[in-house]
């Protein structure tokens, strides 16, 4: 995945660009475009959670038995899913007021985005998990499907505790 923060910073208008020239301004303008990437890689996450919810959706469809275990399994995970996924789109951007207890500086921020882009591979076997489990569904094979759906569930609570730990990575505190 191409570094969204170089993106941003090739895309500054004008404006953007003088700011970054005058005096005191300089590290407000770059501390807001390390912000927004951050925001913006979140958004291309929680767009993959989303996708991979519908991917959870579509498989319910599959399921052949409507007192199937695995019904309520799926059920279980898509509602997971939506937590996480709204999680990742509002969760904090690295804002300090004027008189925070604890700034959030240039280093922290890109350290914010660091940790946020290393999701990404979790992501992705996520996903793979969600396309093995269609497979199993297909083929009818039940304990592979069970199995899928207790991968998928341990990964999905790993990355969002992962996930929840983004403040500590960034400031050395859960506070």
């Amino acid at each position: 995945m191409a570094d969204i923060r170089k993106r941003v910073e090739e895309d500054r208008g004008l404006l953007k660009t003088i700011q970054t020239f005058v005096p005191g301004f300089r590290g407000y303008r770059i501390r807001e475009d390390l912000r927004d990437s951050d925001r913006m890689l979140r958004a291309q996450i929680a767009k993959q959670l989303g996708m991979q919810r519908r991917g959870l959706e579509d498989c319910r469809s599959l399921v052949k038995d409507f007192t199937s275990p695995q019904l309520d399994s799926i059920g279980r995970l898509i509602n997971n899913y939506k937590k996480v996924e709204g999680a990742v789109q509002h969760a904090d951007v690295g804002y300090s007021g004027i008189a925070a207890d604890l700034k959030v500086k240039e280093p922290e921020l890109n350290r914010l985005y660091e940790y946020d882009a290393g999701m990404i591979n979790d992501i992705n076997a996520m996903s793979w998990g969600v396309e093995r489990l269609r497979t199993a569904l297909e083929a009818e094979n039940k304990p592979e499907a069970d199995l899928e759906l207790k991968s998928i569930k341990t990964s999905l609570n790993q990355f969002e505790d992962k996930f929840g730990k983004r403040k500590l990575a960034i400031t050395g505190s859960e506070a």
